[in-house]
């Protein structure tokens, strides 16, 4: 007789180290692949492992590294990705690869994620393709190969690039929410103080959006629009600037009575020179009573900046700043306004609204221009209401499919109306002028004459703004014909002239019939004489006001360039001659 065969063993369940292992290591994965991705692409195999491996080693806790050996490997993986919801960061592609070239991958690549920063992989041959490479897939940056040491070459640019992709990345959102109407200027308010300050948030139009009727809810039964909801579920209704600074934790007070330089504004000049001051060992202290970054921090794109070929926006400029001033110790201090300065020898005291008196050493007025005022019929009832003052890039979503007007013929007015060709159906450039040369640089006339649906409406004024709850209607003049046109509009961006934040320096400093401070030889009369309440026997150092020690840079200042790079210049200049007042007088 056989043996019966024997029965198996009855499956035990998994002790619970196993269990907490599987479930540990299933964790770990789904971790995993949530992270964005980094995407090499190398059809050299020794290249393609040394670049995965360097990659890994800098950014393996944050990101996935994905290789691939082929374009046609690479657009499998997109495939994927896309399936998947997951995000690409950044591509580091070759140039020289067989059957498709990087430049080419890239451009299918961006086609799919627009988002994702673009690096060439070149040897010195392939420079040219690197630069066709910028014009056609707006390439990031290109690296000569080879690119050891990598701690020197590879990681500070990617370093920079990633942390632009995720100044702007959106995953699955739990953040902040701001329900309000699609086109008033409370909205506006709230949304443009949210993104001059790097803050992500969502916006519900009331009018369309069912989920908006959720955030109401929370609210009480008289709260006003808009509304903003923060992740714990708290509401606040039609906030100020300074109450949605609190409740984000800005930092509006200063931690000390005394400060050898306080900078008062924190555009390109004031954000330069906070750069400079606080590493070379100054307290610094410097003021905004908006958001770092200016006016300039409102650019969509600024392509003339040295050392950016593929350009920048004003708010990535800012952001970077902001970031390296606070590195060497410089405290900012926003939304906070300044109302006076006065003079307490060898101090300076400056005042702030809420009462508060900060001394100081030195003082930088770095506070800008903003444009001025539109003076036509109906302007100061729709601003904020389909009428802007600058960019407004927080109004580029709403203007979808629109027609948007751009009021002025600079350079501002140029970057305005090739960011809003992104979006609107058709963008119009009004320009009293009879053409765009002698205001704007020739690469942005360039750019609106490629871009088909900008045109230019010369010797053309905006004589009359209506509509009811915000713009509908304006009237435009033709002053070589003198025909009045009135034409539908519901997004006006004006950019015209400017006009200096100087008047809380009334009898402080000299200023011109403009408002512009004078600064340096400017403050010396065609007799030689200097100013009254100039003190010392020297001369004003350039850049110096009529108040020794208080310094001005930036547009602010009678006769400067108004460019961001100057603005720029002038802020780093400015802390040399600080120095050189803190130790000559």
């Amino acid at each position: 007789m056989s043996a019966a065969p024997e029965s198996p063993a009855p499956r035990t369940a998994p002790t619970n180290e196993h269990a907490t292992e599987h479930a540990t290591r299933h964790a770990t994965e789904r971790a995993e692949n949530k992270k964005p991705v980094i995407l090499a692409v190398d059809d050299d195999p020794q290249v393609l492992r040394a670049v995965r491996r360097d990659l890994r080693s800098a950014y393996g806790d944050r990101y996935r590294v994905l290789g691939a050996s082929s374009a046609a490997d690479a657009l499998k993986i997109l495939d994927s990705l896309d399936e998947r919801g997951h995000d690409p960061a950044l591509f580091l592609v070759d140039q020289r690869m067989p059957d498709v070239t990087g430049v080419e991958f890239l451009l299918e690549a961006v086609s799919r994620f627009p988002d994702a920063r673009r690096v060439l992989l070149t040897a010195y041959a392939e420079t040219d393709a690197a630069i066709t490479a910028i014009n056609r897939v707006r390439l990031d940056y290109y690296l000569l190969k080879p690119w050891d040491p990598p701690h020197e070459r590879l990681f500070p640019v990617l370093d920079d690039l990633l942390s632009d992709w995720l100044a702007t990345y959106r995953p699955a959102y739990d953040g902040i929410i701001v329900a309000g109407h699609l086109v008033s200027p409370g909205t506006h308010a709230v949304r443009d103080f949210f993104t001059r300050n790097g803050q992500p948030f969502r916006f519900l139009n009331v009018e369309r959006d069912p989920e908006a009727l959720t955030v109401i809810a929370a609210a009480q039964a008289d709260a006003a629009l808009p509304l903003v909801r923060f992740p714990d579920g708290s509401v606040l209704s039609a906030p100020t600037d300074t109450e949605l600074a609190r409740r984000l934790g800005l930092a509006t007070t200063a931690s000390r009575p005394h400060y050898e330089c306080v900078i008062v504004g924190a555009g390109p000049a004031g954000l330069a020179a906070g750069v400079y001051s606080a590493s070379e060992g100054l307290s610094t202290l410097m003021l905004d009573s908006r958001a770092p970054g200016g006016q300039a921090g409102t650019s969509s794109l600024i392509e003339n900046y040295l050392g950016f070929p593929s350009g920048l926006s004003g708010g990535d400029l800012t952001r970077r700043a902001t970031i390296q001033a606070s590195r060497f110790g410089a405290e900012i201090l926003h939304p906070v306004e300044v109302v006076s300065l006065t003079r307490d020898d060898p101090a300076k005291i400056l005042t702030l609204a809420d009462g508060t008196e900060i001394s100081a050493e030195t003082v930088l007025l770095a506070t800008g221009v903003s444009y001025n005022r539109l003076q036509a019929p109906g302007a100061d009832r729709f601003e904020g209401a389909g009428l802007y003052y600058g960019a407004a890039t927080t109004e580029s979503s709403a203007c979808i499919s629109q027609h948007v007007f751009i009021v002025g013929g600079a350079n501002s007015a140029g970057q305005a109306a090739v960011h809003f060709a992104k979006y609107a159906a058709r963008v119009t450039i009004l320009v009293r002028a009879r053409s765009l040369d002698a205001s704007m640089s020739r690469y942005l006339i360039d750019e609106i004459e490629r871009t088909p649906h900008i045109e230019v409406r010369a010797h053309t004024t905006v004589v009359c703004l209506d509509g009811d709850e915000h713009l509908e209607r304006i009237t435009l003049h033709d002053s070589v014909t003198g025909e009045d046109e009135e034409i539908p509009a519901r997004f006006m961006f004006t950019f015209i002239g400017a006009r200096p934040h100087t008047d809380w320096l009334s009898n402080v400093v000299e200023r011109d019939g403009h408002g512009f401070v004078l600064t340096g030889s400017d403050l010396i009369s065609n007799g030689g004489e200097l100013p009254e309440e100039w003190s010392l026997e020297r001369a004003p150092y350039p850049l110096e006001t009529s108040v020794p020690g208080v310094f001005a840079a930036g547009d602010v200042r009678a006769h400067s360039v108004k460019r961001v790079a100057s603005g720029v210049g002038e802020g780093a200049m400015a802390v040399s001659l600080i120095h050189r007042y803190r130790s000559m007088g």
